[in-house]
């Protein structure tokens, strides 16, 4: 999920809530509160607790919460979640550390420490592309053994033959989570159990369907709202996440598009791309 601002950089509460319920409304399983998307790391502590509330009283306990805790100091992330307030929560998004670069026992030894103190199951987290460093498949199915409260993965890698080598490795009753909205559905038909997405909260009702599409088998109808959807998730990021996403809540007479430094908004070019892309898609499918 966003977080929306209001003109002057502040959270927009209201903003909030209403995507709570358009996501609800459409179809959505569950909600991912202070991921990458919600522009966590530009929050401050009363923010975030701000954020977190105000999703809490929106959903009224509709559906599961999902929770991004993650970050390169490990110790840090031990303290986080032995004193935070998760009960309103099903699970931790933990993305692999950042900037450090850790090698894949760094990286298997920072979520077995988390693994040990968290009063919630963990979702790993692996994007090389924001971290800088890619949590291998061996390194997953070494913490999916070892470890019985880290009970998925989102994987944002970007290679399917990663992604497959993973769903053929990892044991039984592990889930491999899409992270990327364009491999969403090659990773579902490969076994996946569906995505987080970006795309998916601005285009619900869509997005929901070719995923469920996908896990009943229906694989020519699914890839059928898949192509149609693939431009929305290129423009998305044309110009950095959540900027593209934000512009669609923009255009929908949601939320502004409003981002915080060092982001910036989606370019008036691209804004108008993509306000034609949701008016076009809406007619057409």
């Amino acid at each position: 999920m966003v977080t929306p601002f209001k003109k002057d950089s502040s959270v927009d509460v209201e903003a909030l809530k209403k995507i709570v319920q358009y996501s609800i409304e459409g179809g959505v399983d569950y909600l991912v509160v202070l991921g990458t998307t919600g522009e966590s790391v530009t929050l401050n502590s009363e923010e975030k607790q701000l954020v977190i509330q105000t999703v809490i009283e929106a959903n009224k306990g509709r559906l599961p919460l999902v929770i991004g805790i993650g970050g390169n100091n490990t110790t840090l992330l031990v303290h986080e979640l032995k004193n935070a307030d998760l009960e309103a929560f099903d699970a931790v998004l933990s993305v692999s550390p950042y900037y450090n670069k850790p090698t894949q026992e760094g990286i298997y030894q920072h979520y077995k420490m988390l693994a040990a103190v968290s009063p919630k199951p963990i979702i790993l987290y692996n994007v090389p592309g924001r971290t800088g460093s890619n949590m291998l498949p061996a390194t997953v199915v070494r913490l999916a053994n070892d470890c019985p409260n880290i009970i998925a993965i989102k994987e944002a890698c970007g290679n399917m033959d990663q992604i497959k080598q993973l769903l053929k490795e990892v044991p039984a009753g592990f889930r491999v989570i899409a992270g990327d909205d364009i491999t969403a559905l090659p990773t579902v038909v490969e076994g996946g159990i569906g995505v987080i997405s970006v795309l998916g909260q601005g285009m619900p009702v869509q997005m929901s369907k070719m995923i469920r599409l996908g896990l009943n088998g229906d694989h020519e109808g699914a890839f059928q709202l898949h192509h149609a959807l693939s431009p929305g998730m290129n423009l998305i990021f044309e110009e950095g996440n959540p900027a593209g996403i934000k512009a669609i809540f923009e255009s929908l007479g949601i939320s502004s598009a409003v981002v915080r430094l060092p982001l910036i908004e989606a370019s008036p070019a691209l804004k108008s791309k993509i306000s034609s892309f949701v008016r076009s898609f809406a007619v057409s499918i």
